[in-house]
């Protein structure tokens, strides 16, 4: 049989990577604090708890500003520095997941999951290609991209339901219903495949889209799936 996916861990205590010491905790809402006392870290809008009071919040501009505005993509995000504590959830139920970026990896996201990551963690963007990506693919017009840039970081992403995990071998293949997929290695492929499938009833039929992902690497994978037309924006 093969390997299925495994289940991420739900929580996390006194985690320490790329200059923070974070926690994950809650069971249908899951609450992520973050101590900023020595790196700072910026956030996805809207989504802060509770901070301790000597935190300050101020805005970051993302590279490539005159390219997200054309695309029509925000081209600032909040940034808490200082000595003390900050915490944040979305408001919806999900699995918080950390991914700890070594300096010089990169990582792709599904657009509007992201939710926090150290200063050291460069956020850029790219054009999703092909009109069925686009349209059928229901994967949005863009991917955020994340890097370690310099030294370690930490990116943290919000998936809908449980976030599992499933690391494919080079050229091994899984299909995954275009709104369950969370987040890929840049060295796993990604394409939309549609099948037509009829009933043979008056040449009734609809199609069955699926993404399909070609390894080496690792697919994350959302258990509720997510509908562009409901999801944050």
């Amino acid at each position: 049989m093969n390997q299925l996916p495994r289940l991420l861990p739900t929580a996390a205590t006194d985690e320490t990577f790329g200059g923070v010491t974070y926690h994950i905790g809650g069971e249908l809402v899951p609450v992520l604090s973050v101590d900023v006392s020595n790196t700072p870290v910026y956030f996805e809008h809207h989504i802060l708890l509770w901070k301790n009071s000597n935190v300050r919040i101020s805005i970051k501009p993302l590279k490539g500003a005159v390219k997200r505005m054309l695309a029509g993509m925000q081209v600032f995000v909040t940034e808490a520095s200082g000595d003390g504590v900050i915490a944040f959830s979305r408001d919806g139920a999900g699995h918080v997941v950390p991914i700890h970026l070594r300096a010089g990896e990169e990582l792709h996201v599904r657009e509007h999951q992201f939710l926090a990551a150290t200063e050291n963690v460069e956020y850029t963007f790219e054009r999703v290609r092909g009109i069925t990506n686009m349209f059928l693919g229901q994967s949005g017009f863009f991917i955020d991209k994340f890097r370690g840039h310099r030294e370690d970081g930490v990116l943290w992403l919000h998936g809908y339901g449980n976030v599992f995990e499933k690391v494919l071998a080079a050229g091994e293949t899984i299909d995954v219903e275009p709104g369950g997929w969370l987040y890929k290695d840049p060295d796993v492929k990604m394409d939309t495949v549609v099948d037509r499938l009829s009933s043979g009833l008056f040449a009734a039929g609809f199609n069955f889209i699926v993404n399909r992902f070609t390894g080496p690497g690792r697919v994350g994978i959302q258990s509720m799936y997510v509908n562009n037309s409901t999801s944050d924006r």
